[in-house]
């Protein structure tokens, strides 16, 4: 829920920048998951950068539009134009160095990985509790 909420504050700061532009010195790194399912990027970037790619949004970037579960941008790179299409769900970090700000996500093959190492290797039946076993309170009392 964490995750999900932060993820609308980068759509919401996406979207505001899209209305009015960056106010001031304002300016985002976006990283995200090149692989993830409905990330679009021409091939020769996907080749250069198969996992994970950072993006600047701060002087050179145009159509910026923000949809509920993606954002679409036109960066330069080696002065050709190129359209990027980045579901907020592949973000794996966000930042505006401008005000100190960052944030940092799980994407899905991380939460995935991390839900799968967090659940036991075989069904174990939890120890039965000891019936009439006494615990003394003496070592927690000041004395």
């Amino acid at each position: 829920m964490v995750e999900a909420a932060l993820r609308g504050v980068v759509r919401e700061v996406l979207a505001r920048a899209a209305a009015s532009g960056l106010p001031g010195a304002h300016h985002f790194y976006i990283t995200f998951r090149t692989a993830h399912p409905g990330t679009a990027l021409p091939d020769d970037l996907r080749k250069q950068y198969p996992d994970e790619m950072t993006v600047v949004l701060e002087h050179q970037f145009w159509d910026l539009e923000v949809e509920e579960e993606k954002f679409s941008v036109t960066l330069s790179f080696k002065n050709r134009p190129e359209r990027l299409t980045v579901p907020f769900a592949a973000v794996s970090a966000f930042a505006d160095p401008s005000v100190k700000f960052g944030l940092q996500f799980t994407t899905g093959a991380e939460a995935e990985a991390e839900t799968e190492s967090a659940k036991p290797d075989a069904p174990e039946q939890p120890a039965a509790p000891k019936e009439g076993e006494v615990i003394t309170l003496d070592a927690f009392r000041k004395k």
